[in-house]
């Protein structure tokens, strides 16, 4: 279906928050979301709600609403619970996943060559979650899911950008391709697990 204004919205306050375009601490101006996005006053309302509850936003009361701090601490409780999510993710998507769904991860990877700056990196990191999250095809799975990566995402623009090497992370991906290919959904969800853990 296509996609509502207030998930618009929300898509894009998040992706600013988590690029570091919206800093930590930074004071949150609905006229100014509304004039940067083109978007009316009500899908800004309820995007800055949604964005309150997976706390990427904070509203003090007579004061306003605020950019979330975090802490490079806050990475290992994100990852802890991505440990045990995203293996069960990976067993809902080999049941479910189609050869369409493992061609398009296949072509995805292919853009990780030598040259791939660490951002395209990331996207196709990214890209290739989304498809597996998509496979699970688990509505409140995929939610929470894509709240937590959002959140180690905007921790490794603030932290890990200018020190990690992700071209390792990405060539886990085609191990898990494999996996997922053939139908092992234990050795999908163990690689992804190894994969989480090692990151």
């Amino acid at each position: 279906p296509p996609e509502s204004l207030s998930e618009q919205a929300y898509r894009d306050i998040r992706r600013m928050i988590v690029h570091l375009e919206l800093a930590p601490g930074a004071v949150i101006r609905e006229d100014a979301l509304q004039a940067t996005l083109q978007l009316g006053r009500t899908p800004i309302r309820e995007a800055l709600q949604r964005l309150v509850r997976d706390q990427f936003v904070t509203v003090m009361p007579r004061r306003g609403m605020y950019v979330s701090s975090i802490d490079v601490g806050d990475l290992a409780l994100l990852y802890e619970t991505r440990a045990i999510l995203e293996p069960y993710a990976m067993r809902l998507a080999c049941a479910r996943g189609t050869d369409d769904a493992w061609n398009d991860m296949a072509s995805l990877l292919e853009g990780a060559t030598a040259d791939a700056t660490p951002a395209a990196l990331l996207e196709i990191d990214r890209g290739c979650r989304e498809l597996v999250w998509r496979a699970a095809d688990n509505r409140f799975l995929t939610a929470t899911l894509e709240m937590l990566y959002a959140q180690s995402d905007r921790l490794w623009h603030m932290y890990l950008a200018d020190v990690d090497d992700m071209a390792d992370a990405v060539d886990e991906h085609l191990g898990i391709l494999e996996a997922l290919e053939s139908g092992d959904s234990d050795a999908a969800a163990q690689l992804t697990e190894s994969h989480i853990r090692s990151f």
